[in-house]
């Protein structure tokens, strides 16, 4: 007899799981638009790009509150960095291709080209000069006080110089080259994202003053560790930390010997690095993408950074022989490229981290009465599961459904997609097993992931020298949806056993991803799965599925159909709602079917992470539509679509995001749920993401994202992410009892 208490799959035990009615879902009443249906404005879109920077500036936010747990600052600092790099990399180095190659068509929000790289220009250099302040006049000081310095070489006592100078001697000198700039060595290639010492000497003899490059080894940690490897991991004990660059600067007359060193400055590029690979004309894709990989690292500068001390006549110098323009330089206070502040972010200081989180075992794969795992099969022979990653554990789940094919004897074949996974993963690991068993397996790598194109030609060898079908997908198409089918002889039957998940298979990113996945045997959903991957792996352009939306067929038709008939609800005297909860909204199609939904009185409620080009709370358009967004610890990464269907919700997950991209370019999938109880539970999981009390940012109809953290009192609002961590904890102990 099962024991379980009647809690939900996703372990939230306050809210009941019961069947969700017409009646259990409170819905505002709103009432039509008396603007016709469609008459929309053309300003009716906001700037993609501009809505990324106000994401960025969401993560900034993070780092600027003074009650977020210090540590987390400093990590939140880091992704901000990060964040923009791979803004310039692509979208800014995008507009310019797109200037360069006389496309002036103007985006959805009516700018063109040149506008928009002035705007961006503008609100990235704000964003930068803010980011620079915080770390300086917050997190710094902040450090300083729990005796975390960044400290720079005349802070250093004479033993600490000693040691700093023998190691400087013996593991970075050797690896240095410095490139010298005068009529015989032309100025030298600066690669992307390198962190960079400009460098003038000169000559005793003839008084000659020359410039010098050099670059800092980005195979090295930027901070090093003063006091040990240890440093800093218990209050009170002093954490003194260095910067890589500010010791090879202290040591420039070894690299030249017989020069006076005038000055040094820091300096960094970042440069095109958007892959552009022509598939029709590829006979041999990997090929392909290799070079292409190589070509990268000569794109042209889209930003220079330089500290803004740097001598005018060195800015000009870098300026002219790198080609960029003056809105283009970056002056910044130093140190430049605040990723290097992982090192300190890594600390084991548990006082300045969030609390520590430990996923648990869904409680449908709990064999918690025996030492053993759980039989993965035999549970979803039992009931569809519904997954909640991070609050569920990864590894037994996933990756034991995996690692049980490929050692389960009855297990005939295995099928899976690979988006990105991490370097050591047990899926590849488990891949390879099944092949070498003797089993069929077929792994779709998409080697085209972006910035992780290299480590996924790496396992796509490996997985072929194991005996592994790779193949990569349809020719045009990036495969993008998250999905394994396993094929099991039981008796005189195979039974498929399915997983379809809206985030990748790695085991690291799930351990701070937030991400939903359905481990089912339904034979529908198995048949669909067949069908989708004879569709990547062969020929079968005209497959039709059941339970499966999937682009670029018939994804943004069959949310714009499910949007459509609450529409028709709405106006039948029904109470009508959409729910979506995705990484990116964009696609015009798919806004102005929301749209139509809010003229005619539907409740559209959206949470989104990153970009949004929808305009909420537009009189006459959109004052049905309320758009949040939630950041925190975990990256909030699931994907869900619910539609109210007259009292009998209808839910999707899956992979894709409303953008052109996901729509149109790549395979995404996403599955209907059958489970009346899980059903339930996701929709009050999205009411809870959209609940006044829950902290959130809140859109509105100009743009502007406004943080809604605390109550009129100033009391903190429930941080949802600690929510569902209460939850599941709260389960597994009624689960034990």
């Amino acid at each position: 007899m099962d024991s379980h208490p009647p809690t939900s799959s996703l372990g939230i035990t306050d809210v009941p799981a019961a069947r969700a009615t017409q009646d259990r879902i409170e819905l505002p009443d709103f009432e039509p638009s008396p603007i016709p249906d469609g008459d929309f404005a053309d300003d009716r879109f906001l700037d993609r790009e501009l809505s990324w920077l106000h994401f960025n500036a969401r993560v900034l936010e993070l780092a600027e509150d003074a009650e977020m747990h210090l540590l987390e600052r400093v990590n939140f600092l880091s992704i901000f960095s990060s964040n923009l790099d791979e803004f310039f990399m692509v979208r800014v180095a995008g507009l310019k291709r797109r200037i360069a190659t006389g496309l002036a068509v103007p985006s959805a929000a009516g700018m063109s080209p040149i506008d928009q790289l002035e705007m961006l220009l503008a609100d990235a250099h704000a964003l930068q000069l803010r980011h620079a302040r915080v770390f300086a006049d917050s997190v710094r000081p902040a450090l300083e006080k729990e005796q975390i310095l960044l400290v720079g070489w005349a802070e250093l006592d004479e033993r600490a110089r000693e040691e700093l100078h023998r190691w400087f001697i013996d593991q970075v000198f050797p690896i240095l080259t410095p490139l010298a700039v005068d009529p015989a060595h032309p100025f030298p290639y600066i690669s992307g994202l390198s962190l960079n010492l400009a460098v003038v000497v000169r000559n005793p003899v003839t008084g000659k003053e020359l410039f010098a490059r050099l670059k800092v080894p980005d195979t090295m940690a930027r901070l090093i560790s003063v006091d040990g490897p240890r440093a800093g991991n218990s209050a009170g004990r002093v954490a003194r930390f260095i910067s890589l660059e500010n010791v090879i600067a202290e040591h420039l007359e070894h690299l030249f010997p017989g020069m006076d060193i005038v000055e040094h400055h820091f300096f960094r590029v970042t440069r095109n690095e958007d892959l552009e690979v022509e598939e029709d004309d590829a006979e041999n894709l990997l090929a392909a993408l290799e070079k292409e990989l190589l070509r990268r690292r000569f794109g042209p500068p889209v930003r220079l950074e330089v500290v803004d001390d740097i001598n005018p006549n060195i800015r000009a110098l870098l300026v002219r022989e790198l080609g960029v323009e003056d809105d283009e330089v970056f002056a910044l206070p130093a140190p430049l490229d605040l990723r290097g502040l992982g090192v300190i972010a890594n600390i084991d200081r548990s006082d300045l981290h969030f609390p520590r989180h430990l996923a648990h075992t869904s409680r449908f794969l709990n064999e918690s009465e025996t030492s053993k795992a759980a039989n993965v099969f035999a549970a979803m022979r039992r009931r569809d599961i519904l997954l909640h990653h991070p609050y569920d554990s990864f590894s037994t789940s996933v990756q034991a459904f995996l690692e049980q094919a490929a050692n389960d004897p009855k297990v005939m074949a295995i099928k899976q997609t690979l988006y990105r996974t991490s370097g050591d993963s047990p899926i590849v690991d488990a891949l390879i097993d099944a092949a070498e068993s003797g089993k069929q397996v077929l792994a779709l790598v998409e080697i085209k992931a972006r910035f992780d194109e290299q480590a996924n030609i790496s396992w796509a060898r490996k997985l072929e020298q194991a005996g592994v079908h790779v193949v990569y997908g349809i020719v045009g198409l990036k495969t993008h949806s998250k999905l394994s089918l396993v094929i099991r002889r039981e008796g005189e039957r195979l039974r498929r056993y399915c997983h379809i998940g809206t985030g990748n298979y790695h085991p690291r990113t799930a351990r701070y991803y937030e991400d939903l996945g359905l481990l089912t045997s339904d034979d529908a959903v198995g048949e669909d799965l067949s069908r989708l991957f004879n569709q990547l792996s062969g020929y079968a352009p005209r497959s039709t599925f059941k339970r499966l939306l999937v682009a670029p067929r018939s994804l943004r038709s069959g949310l714009i159909d499910r949007i459509e008939a609450e529409i028709a609800n709405r106006k039948a005297g029904l109470a009508a709602r959409v729910v979506i909860k995705v990484n990116s909204m964009v696609d015009e199609a798919v806004i102005d079917a929301l749209y139509r939904a809010s003229q005619a009185g539907v409740a559209v409620d959206v949470i989104v992470r990153g970009i949004c080009a929808l305009r909420p709370g537009v009189p006459g358009l959109s004052e049905n539509i309320r758009v949040r967004s939630i950041l925190g610890r975990f990256l909030e990464h699931s994907r869900v679509f619910m539609f109210h269907n007259a009292g009998e919700p209808i839910v999707y997950i899956g992979s894709a995001d409303m953008m052109h991209r996901n729509l149109d370019r790549r395979v995404e999938a996403l599955v209907s749920l059958s489970s009346r109880e899980d059903t339930a539970e996701l929709v009050a999981l999205l009411d809870r993401y959209m609940d006044p009390g829950t902290a959130s940012w809140h859109l509105d109809a100009e743009g502007q994202w406004t943080r809604h953290h605390k109550d009129e009192d100033g009391a903190p609002l429930e941080d949802i992410q600690s929510w569902l961590i209460e939850s599941r904890t709260r389960q597994r102990t009624v689960v034990r009892r």
